[in-house]
């Protein structure tokens, strides 16, 4: 069962403004970059449905977090179909994310009161995510989709959206100040977050001081 309310949930994506995408099939890999974002200041992470026995990991990593790191909310990405979305919140998934929508997510995650934000490219999803009760909808592949402008021309008529985008962001003044300025609730940022090579060398601190930065950035341009 979720610790974090939906409503929890959502504030605190809108508070951090980041939210780490992260996929490994080792666990203890996955705990020490977990650490290294909390340790920076990030409080929500999603971990991804990448891999074989991805939420056999993920059953792991959260009930890690839940001591090491408490106020962490972790939840699941990569979701796009309502089983799948089913076991990790039987699994304790605060929220549910996915590159596309899905309705039947939807009622699965509304059941149990689970924030779940559907990948959206059109301003048609975006509205039909709404209806189906979605407070943060994800635009995906942002950068492709037509990057801060585009959430810019939607913020116009739908001045309401709350809005993440992932794919396309970058852990640099210039990319997260043009996102924030359009208009953005938050941003999911994955590989540019977390280089192989960092990975691979083990180098947590780097991981560590590259959220402090974002998050930085972020709280000097997020708008009221």
């Amino acid at each position: 069962m979720a610790r974090f309310s939906r409503v929890e949930v959502y504030r605190t994506m809108m508070d951090t403004g980041l939210v780490p995408v992260f996929y490994h099939s080792d666990v203890e890999t996955a705990k020490q970059v977990v650490k290294a974002c909390y340790e920076g200041g990030v409080r929500v992470f999603e971990f991804t449905n990448r891999g074989d026995f991805a939420h056999e990991v993920f059953s792991e990593l959260i009930k890690w977090a839940e001591k090491e790191c408490p106020e962490m909310v972790l939840g699941v990405g990569s979701v796009i179909d309502a089983p799948t979305a089913a076991l990790y919140i039987q699994l304790g998934a605060n929220f549910v994310v996915g590159p596309l929508l899905n309705p039947d997510i939807f009622k699965v995650c509304n059941r149990r009161q689970i924030a779940y934000s559907p990948g959206c490219a059109t301003t048609t999803e975006i509205g039909f995510a709404q209806e189906m009760g979605a407070e943060i909808v994800k635009i995906f592949p942002a950068g492709n989709v037509g990057g801060p402008s585009f959430v810019k021309n939607i913020k116009g008529p739908m001045p309401w959206s709350k809005i993440m985008v992932t794919g396309g962001v970058e852990p640099t003044e210039e990319n997260l100040s043009a996102w924030f300025k359009a208009g953005v609730a938050c941003v999911g940022m994955g590989s540019n977050l977390f280089p192989k090579e960092v990975i691979k060398n083990r180098d947590w601190k780097f991981i560590a001081n590259l959220c402090k930065d974002c998050l930085t950035i972020i709280k000097n341009t997020k708008q009221p």
